[in-house]
């Protein structure tokens, strides 16, 4: 009679091992990922994202839909939002000018030599500008001021922060300073396979003859990302179930109530199960309550916006977050407010807390830059809404409270209350 060996108790020690290293390696690459999705090879999380790139490939496809490719020279996840009409998203002081520029500078790149210079790529740039359809909107570009010479270099370090440009000698501020541009320059790699993947749409712009091109900008916007859907009822959820896992990867918090009938029958009843799918894959907490859900990242690495974080201003959001969580508690329906009262708010409460903020925010009419830098953080974390000049609290913005008041190390997390909707 054949007899087996019982596995030896040493090597089920490590394979256990083994195998929580690669879950622990696939959830890292995974979160770096999503807050990277154009990522050079020498990001310090790429070889984790490169050894389990089967493994995260199959993942975002099923869970997401969201194609990822990745090579030797880098990996580019194709993370295209749920929501078109959200305005929080883009990058940290880029106006409308700036990304125009950003554009234009790409498309320099896309034909240049393998190497650049600061100061040519400037120079190409301004030819690029004066195409008359620029023109005709009023765009000019001529690198002849200082804030121009700064436009084109926070161009540059965006690039350099996704890697299509690598730099290669001088450094990039004593140029804006530089009346000429020829006393100071840089000199950049161009790395190609990182510019193919600087558009995220799925298809561009280019593509579309001009008598066919969609007029309105909210049509453009839509016709770069639309997907083909299966037409049948499996494609049908699975085009749901990519829709509502890629907000819950994207935002702070979906309510319920914001989603429309299809969508909405689909996250009532499966709710559930895909948060518990997303949060094995992402080690994030999910938090759901009846007027929603959220995933939220207890170590705060999977998030723009912090809340609670350190400095006057996020003390004053975090105010001003308590304030609007108890008129919201106390009657729904006229828990809404204006910028001026919470301002007003704010001049208030500098009798109690003015000594640990910074001595500018305690001067006389602070107060309502105060405001704005708080209300467009809660904004940005979907805990108000804004119409007609009014600020309207939602209800995940009850998860914060504020506790007595502690000097704390940097370090250190307080007044987070342990659920999304405090009840």
């Amino acid at each position: 009679m054949n007899t087996r060996a019982a596995p030896r108790p040493d090597s089920q020690r490590i394979g256990d091992l083994q195998k929580a290293q690669q879950q622990d390696e696939f959830c890292r690459g995974l979160r770096a990922l999503l807050m990277h999705p154009l990522m050079a090879a020498g990001h310090e999380d790429f070889p984790a994202v490169r050894r389990q790139s089967e493994r995260l490939r199959d993942w975002f496809a099923r869970e997401t839909g969201w194609p990822l490719h990745v090579e030797r020279e880098g990996a580019r996840l194709f993370k295209r939002p749920a929501n078109l009409s959200d305005d929080t998203r883009g990058i940290p002081a880029y106006d409308k000018r700036r990304y125009v520029l950003l554009c234009l500078a790409c498309a320099v790149l896309e034909r240049a030599d393998p190497q650049i210079t600061l100061q040519l790529l400037g120079e190409r740039v301004i030819q690029w500008a004066s195409e008359p359809t620029l023109a005709s909107r009023g765009f000019e570009f001529t690198l002849r001021t200082s804030t121009e010479r700064r436009d084109l270099v926070a161009v540059c370090k965006t690039l350099l922060e996704q890697g299509v440009l690598q730099r290669v000698a001088g450094e990039e501020e004593s140029f804006i300073h530089d009346g000429n541009g020829t006393q100071h320059d840089a000199l950049y790699d161009v790395q190609r396979r990182m510019l193919a993947g600087m558009l995220a749409a799925v298809r561009g712009p280019s593509t579309w003859r001009a008598e066919d091109a969609p007029i309105q900008f909210e049509d453009r916007l839509r016709s770069l990302v639309v997907e083909h859907q299966v037409e049948s009822e499996q494609g049908h959820r699975d085009a749901l179930r990519h829709h509502l896992a890629r907000r819950l990867l994207d935002d702070p918090v979906i309510y319920t109530a914001s989603l429309d009938p299809d969508a909405q029958a689909y996250f009532v009843n499966q709710r559930g199960a895909m948060a518990s799918r997303l949060c094995e894959a992402t080690a994030l907490t999910a938090e759901q309550r009846a007027e929603g859900l959220a995933l939220t990242d207890e170590s705060g690495q999977l998030t723009d916006v912090s809340m609670p974080a350190e400095g006057t201003e996020a003390h004053a959001t975090l105010l001003v977050a308590e304030y609007l969580a108890q008129r919201l508690r106390h009657d729904s329906r006229s828990a809404a407010t204006t910028d001026k009262a919470i301002a007003a708010f704010l001049r208030g409460a500098v009798e109690q807390y003015g000594r640990y903020w910074r001595k500018s925010a305690r001067e006389p009419g602070a107060e309502q830059e105060l405001a704005d830098i708080a209300l467009d953080r809660l904004y940005k974390l979907q805990l108000v809404h804004r119409q007609e000049g009014w600020i309207h609290p939602l209800p995940a913005i009850a998860r914060f409270s504020l506790g007595e008041t502690q000097v704390r190390p940097p370090a250190s997390r307080h007044g987070l209350a342990d659920t999304l909707f405090d009840e």
